[in-house]
Parts: C-alpha cells; sequence; structure tokens
C-alpha cells in the first residue's frame, strides 16, 4: 500500500507501574531474566523475544494509567505517527524521546484502541 506504516512486528507490552525498582526485582525473578535496560523512566527485558517495559505511572503522559500497551516496532516514528493521523486516527501521545534515542508514540484507532509504535535502537531480536 502507498500510504501505509512498515511494521518491524510487535515488540513491546508496557505494564505501568507504581514502584519501579519493586517491579523491576519482581519481574526479573518472575522471569528469571536481567533488564537490558535500566532507568528511572523505563526498563526494558527481553523475554523470549518479545520487550517487557515497565513504565512508573507517575510519569505517565496519557490518561490511560494501568494500560497495557503494545507497541509495535517502526523506524520512524515520528513519519509512522503522521501517516496513522492522516488515516484517521486521532491522538493519543505524541511522539516523545526517551534518553535521547528511543522513540515512542501512541494513538487511538477509529474504535478507540490504543496503538503504540517504537523505535528501539537497544532491543534486538535473539
Amino acid at each position: 500500500m502507498e500510504n501505509s506504516v512498515a511494521l518491524l512486528g510487535l515488540r513491546t507490552v508496557v505494564y505501568m507501574v507504581e514502584e519501579l525498582e519493586k517491579a523491576k526485582d519482581w519481574y526479573a525473578k518472575a522471569f528469571n531474566v536481567n533488564a537490558y535496560y535500566d532507568s528511572p523512566h523505563y526498563v526494558g527485558f527481553n523475554v523470549c523475544g518479545y520487550e517487557l517495559g515497565l513504565h512508573p505511572t507517575e510519569t505517565s503522559k496519557g490518561k490511560d494509567t494501568g494500560t497495557v500497551l503494545h507497541y509495535w516496532g517502526v523506524e520512524n516514528v515520528k513519519e509512522s505517527y503522521a501517516i496513522l493521523l492522516e488515516l484517521g486516527a486521532k491522538k493519543h501521545e505524541e511522539p516523545f524521546e526517551v534518553e535521547g534515542d528511543l522513540m515512542l508514540a501512541s494513538v487511538y484507532d477509529p474504535w478507540d484502541n490504543i496503538i503504540g509504535i517504537i523505535y528501539n535502537p537497544h532491543f534486538k531480536l535473539p
């Protein structure tokens, strides 16, 4: 299709947590995996080729705290976000950078489902 988003596959599931450090420790033990990315704003685990992300609720930009967001990998978040809006999606969370190189955005589809898109150069498939 001429005007569509070039997806790289489902990449990330994000859980909003109230206590990031406790959640990081719990998931590391529960899934027997160490975080590959660890910052005060986000913790990422590679779980069987998919990213499990932990996001502190107090830094959430959206109104959907507690929501599990699934992010589709893309090479260019800003371009993909613009295409989705052109196709009738509504703004949920405008593109933003995390620590300079990770970029996220999300939209509501026409049925109010949240579609997340992510560019994450740190995450590598096994």
